[in-house]
């Protein structure tokens, strides 16, 4: 069949001008609406629970529910016959969005809200499952992976050349010396830490020291270079 045939076929056979709803089609839309609330629902909690950039944004977390069911029923729209799905990308190429993404990782977790309602309004629901399933595991290792080497800016202002009691309690800790600054006899030096949540004790063993005035420890999530 041509190209032309299956778009008159389309256009012959859509209920573009029957407003009707067959039980089986309602039953359909319901459920996959229903189902997509509930993944964008999980994928909202997931975010919160596994979110660890500088500021939570719950208004972004609520809109990965919300893209989740709209996308749902853009799926399902554009479904029923090719008119409708043509004059929705029509629509939505017209559409810009501005609003600038700071976390790299929200836009991985935009997309799987995306995806998840396209699979659900397609019916697909063994690939959304099986989607939810390995995006989980993923987003899990992730967050195992940087609990183990928390990346840390420490500031440290001394009095004389202190730098090498400053790097014997630094002794199993993976570190770079970012810069240094001398004025007079003092001194600023900042380094690159990596490492756990629950060994910072260093930070009072260096602040204990003779010469040191004063330490400062800032966890950095951005990226960065060893």
């Amino acid at each position: 069949m041509s190209v032309k045939a299956v778009i008159k076929k389309s256009i012959l056979e859509s209920d573009m001008y029957n407003q009707s709803i067959s039980l089986s089609t309602l039953i359909t839309i319901l459920v996959d609406m229903a189902i997509a609330l509930l993944i964008g629902f999980l994928i909202y909690q997931i975010y919160k629970h596994y979110f660890s950039g500088v500021i939570y944004s719950r208004t972004f977390a609520l809109t990965l529910i919300g893209m989740t069911v709209l996308t749902c029923m853009v799926t399902l729209a554009i479904s029923t016959n090719i008119v409708i799905s043509l004059g929705m990308v029509g629509a939505l190429s017209i559409v810009r969005y501005r609003t600038a993404v700071k976390e790299p990782l929200d836009i991985m977790y935009l997309f799987w809200a995306i995806t998840m309602g396209i699979t659900i309004g397609a019916s697909m629901y063994l690939l959304a499952a099986a989607g939810m399933a390995v995006m989980l595991i993923l987003v899990m290792c992730m967050h195992r992976k940087q609990e183990k080497g928390l990346a840390y800016i420490m500031i440290v202002h001394m009095e004389g050349d202190r730098d090498e009691a400053v790097l014997a309690e630094l002794k199993g800790i993976s570190y770079s010396v970012k810069s240094k600054t001398m004025r007079g006899t003092s001194a600023e030096v900042t380094y690159q830490l990596e490492c756990a949540s629950d060994s910072l004790g260093f930070s009072d063993k260096i602040r204990a020291l003779d010469g040191i005035s004063d330490v400062t420890l800032i966890q950095y999530n951005g990226e960065y270079h060893g």
